[in-house]
């Protein structure tokens, strides 16, 4: 039986549908304009006035997509990185001289992005300067450290830690496996991968001491850090799971929270950027935001006919963008 959580507050009538036409696979803000990120081609950027403007962005298949609040830096099918502004203006940062997929991209500290494309990944800062770093492997996820550009590249057996400003060789930590995902901690203390496997991998960068995060019924596609980085939220499970990190050793020898139980998966996270609270995605539309203290949910999507895709704070936490893979598409204004 499909949980409506009817019994609970609700903010759905607060929703501003938008029909985004075509599979929202990610979502962001550049301030107070949210953009869904199409599966095909196209941005579409929604003002807080309701106002749309559908971006085209790529010949093909939108691969990939970061946002730092200020541009929105997408990788195609078409073998290109392009870098979208809030006006709706786009600029091609790079074109793969092979036409090879990028399907990887970052942004990091003072304008610096990062992309891949098969066994390289590439990083430019602001200044232009351009570093190529040749991997064992596809690359399966790229993590800017959140001081200075140091970028962390997940693969096949672990992750490989990369200064491209710096002529030292980059440091590799090593854990079986095929890595699809990277994070780094908001204090840069702490690195985490998501793998093949539903489970999470991660270290301590200050010695390389891993710890294994296991449990879940499903690989983990989805997962943010909390305000403070207190708290790792994760998909994975029936669950909002919760990972602690409020300590030096972050969850090592420690058991996770379970928020917000249900019937069906939770597919996606996302974390507020002023408060502890999470909105949770899951498998039959339902999008539940959950605050930490006490685990109080509120209702603010409603079960649907496709699984929840995407989801997105305001930079003030007062909008939420939800994506689904139907396309269909709204803004939450709380």
């Amino acid at each position: 039986m499909t949980d409506t959580r009817a019994d609970i507050p609700s903010v759905v009538e607060r929703t501003r549908p938008v029909a985004a036409g075509a599979p929202v696979v990610a979502t962001h803000f550049l301030g107070d304009t949210a953009v869904f990120v199409l599966g095909e081609e196209a941005l579409l950027l929604v003002g807080k006035d309701g106002v749309e403007r559908r971006v085209p962005v790529h010949g093909g298949a939108i691969l990939a997509a970061a946002c730092d609040g200020d541009r929105i830096v997408t990788g195609g099918d078409d073998g290109k990185v392009v870098a979208t502004d809030a006006q709706g203006e786009s600029t091609v940062i790079a074109t793969d001289q092979k036409r090879r997929w990028i399907d990887q991209v970052a942004i990091g500290p003072g304008g610096a992005v990062a992309w891949s494309a098969g066994k390289q990944a590439y990083a430019r800062t602001a200044k232009g300067a351009e570093r190529v770093l040749e991997l064992p492997s596809t690359v399966g996820g790229l993590a800017f450290a959140p001081k200075g550009v140091r970028l962390a590249v997940a693969h096949y057996n672990g992750v490989t830690l990369w200064f491209p400003n710096a002529q030292s060789a980059p440091e590799k930590l090593e854990w079986k496996g095929s890595h699809l995902g990277a994070l780094m901690s908001p204090d840069g203390k702490f690195l985490v991968t998501s793998m093949q496997e539903p489970t999470l991998h991660g270290w301590r960068l200050a010695d390389g001491k891993d710890m294994r995060m296991s449990g879940y019924g499903a690989r983990v596609r989805s997962l943010g850090w909390t305000v403070g980085g207190r708290w790792l939220a994760t998909s994975g499970s029936t669950q909002l799971i919760l990972w602690p990190f409020q300590g030096k050793d972050g969850p090592m020898g420690k058991t996770p929270r379970i928020l917000a139980p249900t019937e069906v998966q939770a597919d996606v996270v996302a974390c507020h950027p002023k408060q502890e609270v999470v909105a949770v995605g899951y498998s039959d539309g339902l999008v539940l935001l959950v605050r930490l203290d006490d685990g109080a949910e509120v209702l603010a999507r409603k079960p649907a006919d496709a699984p929840v895709s995407a989801l997105a704070w305001s930079p003030t936490g007062s909008m939420l963008a939800i994506g689904a893979e139907d396309g269909a598409a709204g803004l939450v204004v709380l």
